[in-house]
């Protein structure tokens, strides 16, 4: 592990946001506002309006009266979509300021952040097209009388609420389909990270978006998130974040029955055998459990390796994790860079000496770092874990690797099984049937096969279990932000009860 610990000069002083509701920019109801510390240079770089249940309102209100009197749901397919490539073309004109407010805000790599920013273009893209293919079904085979029509229709107001791991990454994978659908929506970052999906406000009215159809409030859980759960003018809630609150997201949409997608927690398994490509698994096993410093719910922060070859890769990760270069996200070549706030470091750092006091061996790291500025964690290698422990079980959100060990596919497969989340796994295999087995046996929306962390808009992304519901991406993610609709269509006369045959 290599560390950077001279500063890299940050680009501006404090930046002052407001809230968008309806096409305005405005100052919060109570007048309040959130500074946000950067996690990786101890200093106030952004400060956002405080919205309130007041605020809240005003912009569901807003999204709604978009929704039923507002020309959005009613353009052309065609319309919205040029909309939403021209509001891709802006994204990637202000690349730069997008990634550096992730960087400083986040504490994620600024190389990293480009590149997220250059995948968000290409789901808004993606979701462009989509909103072109979208159609229903029609039935004419149901009788010389009948013919069957199913509409798909914009479900209406949706909620997105969205975490601080993957800023503008994530709103990527929720907004833009639910724009291409025809649906007008509220917005909530989370108040650690809310600057870049701000500035993705000022895109959306450049772009042609109509007033009140996106409207983006910051705010906590309680103040904000409560009420864009529970407000009965809300259609749709989508979500991502941990399994606890989800579960509070669920139950709080629930008093209304509203449609609830919910993209969750992971306790993600990489399960190698000895046939393994070494040399490729082994910077995969690195990738998978430091990037964006593990705060990731794709993580792979389980290895769970075959007992003949176990300690050879421990060694030849450690050997790997000394090259790491951990320091400031603004330096381009800085890998890991800063844990989102110190509570969170607090954190990971109690699953490391617990899993330590029960037994499990320090095999690198597992230490924080004091470099001056922020707050920072060694990456960390766990050996001699079992499936009991905590860190075995639950989601660390650090740059901490637990590693497990088997000896047949069997016992394998069910250690990948035992937590209750699944959200994703990979197996390292060149036997074809080997692959084959896992992926069908372990319970997780995505396996990844000789790789790890790779995906495009094309593929559905989601989770099984407590890792959450519904999929985001691929050629079916506009249709989660519809309704279907019936129309049962008589030709002629009807014949009834009290009607000759």
């Amino acid at each position: 592990m290599t560390v950077q610990i001279r500063p890299v000069e940050l680009k501006q002083s404090v930046r002052d946001f407001k809230m968008l509701i309806d096409g305005t920019w405005t100052a919060g109801a109570e007048g309040r506002v959130i500074e946000r510390t950067a996690p990786s240079h101890g200093v106030v770089v952004s400060r956002y309006q405080a919205a309130t249940k007041v605020d809240a309102e005003r912009a569901i209100a807003a999204a709604r009266k978009a929704f039923d009197e507002g020309p959005w749901p009613n353009m052309t397919a065609g319309e919205r979509s040029n909309i939403l490539l021209k509001a891709a073309d802006l994204i990637a004109a202000r690349l730069d300021e997008i990634a550096y407010l992730d960087a400083i805000e986040a504490g994620k790599p600024i190389s990293q952040c480009k590149g997220e920013i250059g995948g968000a273009v290409d789901i808004w893209r993606y979701a462009a097209s989509l909103a072109r293919t979208l159609y229903g079904e029609s039935y004419n085979n149901l009788g010389e009388g009948t013919m069957g029509v199913v509409l798909r229709e914009p479900i209406g107001v949706v909620s997105i609420i969205t975490p601080w791991n993957f800023p503008f990454l994530i709103v990527a994978q929720k907004l833009p389909f639910a724009l291409a659908a025809g649906c007008t929506a509220v917005v909530k970052p989370s108040e650690l990270t809310s600057g870049s999906t701000l500035v993705l406000g000022e895109i959306l009215m450049e772009a042609g978006v109509p007033e009140g159809v996106v409207n983006i409030i910051v705010g906590t859980g309680p103040d904000v998130g409560s009420v864009m759960t529970s407000h009965p003018d809300v259609d749709m809630v989508s979500f991502t974040g941990s399994t606890g609150v989800g579960k509070l997201t669920m139950a709080s949409a629930a008093q209304h029955l509203k449609k609830v997608s919910l993209e969750l927690g992971g306790k993600n398994p990489q399960i190698v055998f000895p046939d393994a490509n070494l040399d490729d698994f082994i910077d995969a096993a690195v990738f998978g459990a430091y990037f964006n410093a593990g705060e990731c719910c794709n993580a792979g922060s389980r290895l769970i390796l075959h007992t003949d070859i176990a300690s050879d890769v421990i060694a030849r990760i450690a050997e790997l994790s000394k090259k790491v270069k951990v320091g400031d996200p603004l330096d381009p070549t800085t890998q890991v860079g800063a844990i989102i706030t110190p509570q969170h470091l607090e954190k990971i750092s109690g699953y490391v000496s617990g899993a330590s006091s029960g037994g499990a061996t320090v095999a690198f790291g597992g230490g924080t770092l004091d470099l001056g500025m922020g707050q920072y964690m060694t990456p960390t290698i766990l050996s001699g874990v079992t499936r009991d422990m905590a860190v075995a079980r639950e989601e660390v959100f650090g740059p901490v690797l637990s590693v497990l060990t088997f000896e047949t596919t069997a016992e394998a497969i069910q250690i990948a099984n035992s937590t209750d989340y699944g959200l994703s796994a990979g197996v390292w295999s060149q036997n074809f049937d080997t692959c084959m087995t896992i992926g069908r046996k372990v319970r997780a929306g995505t396996i990844w096969m000789n790789t790890f962390m790779d995906g495009t808009p094309e593929l559905p992304f989601g989770g099984f279990r407590q890792s959450g519901l519904g999929r985001e991406l691929g050629k079916h993610a506009v249709e989660d932000y519809t309704e279907m609709k019936t129309l049962n269509m008589h030709i002629g006369r009807r014949t009834g009860w009290w009607m000759p045959r």
